[in-house]
C-alpha cells in the first residue's frame, strides 16, 4: 500500500483511528464525506506498535490512553489526512475542548512494515482515572458488539457536561 497517495494539500499526516472512526461503525459518515471531499485516504488496517490501555467509557465511547506498556496492541485503522480534514476530525474529537489530544503513534500493518502516525488519545486530565476505573482492563479492539453501546451525541441528554459526566463516571461508575 502506497502512503504517497492521497491527498496533496499541505501538511498531510497519517492519523490512526481505533474506534467510532473507522469504516462500518457509528461516526465513520465524517470519513466518507471527507474522502469524497479528497481530504482523506483510507489506507488499510494497522496495529499500534507499542501496547496502549483501549478501555469505554460512558456513552460507550471508546478512549485510548496514553500509558505506554500497559493494555495491548491495540487493532485500527489508517488514514493519510490533509489539512482541510483534520479540522473535522479534531472537533469531533474535542481536542478544543479536552475530550481528546491528538498524539504521536507507531503502527504496523500485517507485513511488518512500520509508520509514525498521530491517534486521538483521552485527554491527559481523566485517562488515567478513565484506567484505573476501567480496572486496568483494556480491549485489543473496538468491535462492533462494542458499538452497540456507543450512544451519539443527538441522544445523550441535552445540555449536558461530557467533562463532568467523564468525572461522574471515574468517580462513581455511573
Amino acid at each position: 500500500m502506497a502512503i504517497t497517495e492521497g491527498p496533496t494539500k499541505t501538511d498531510s499526516r497519517l492519523i490512526f483511528t481505533y474506534g467510532t472512526l473507522k469504516r462500518g461503525f457509528p461516526n465513520h459518515r465524517l470519513m466518507e464525506n471527507l474522502i469524497s471531499a479528497g481530504n482523506v485516504v483510507f489506507i488499510g488496517k494497522y496495529t499500534t506498535v507499542e501496547t496502549f490501555p483501549l478501555a469505554c467509557g460512558p456513552y460507550g465511547i471508546p478512549f485510548l490512553i496514553n500509558i505506554r506498556g500497559s493494555g495491548h496492541r491495540v487493532r485500527g485503522e489508517l488514514y493519510k489526512v490533509n489539512s482541510s480534514g483534520l479540522g473535522p476530525l479534531d472537533d469531533l474529537e474535542g481536542i478544543e475542548i479536552g475530550h481528546y489530544e491528538r498524539l504521536a503513534v507507531n503502527v504496523a500493518c500485517d507485513s511488518g512494515e512500520t509508520v509514525a502516525a498521530e491517534a486521538y488519545f483521552a485527554h491527559r486530565s481523566f485517562g488515567e482515572g478513565l484506567w484505573k476505573r476501567c480496572g486496568e482492563v483494556g480491549i485489543e479492539e473496538f468491535t462492533m458488539e462494542l458499538s452497540k453501546k456507543y450512544e451519539r451525541k443527538e441522544k445523550r441528554p441535552p445540555n449536558h457536561d461530557f467533562l463532568q459526566d467523564l468525572r461522574n463516571f471515574i468517580s462513581n461508575g455511573d
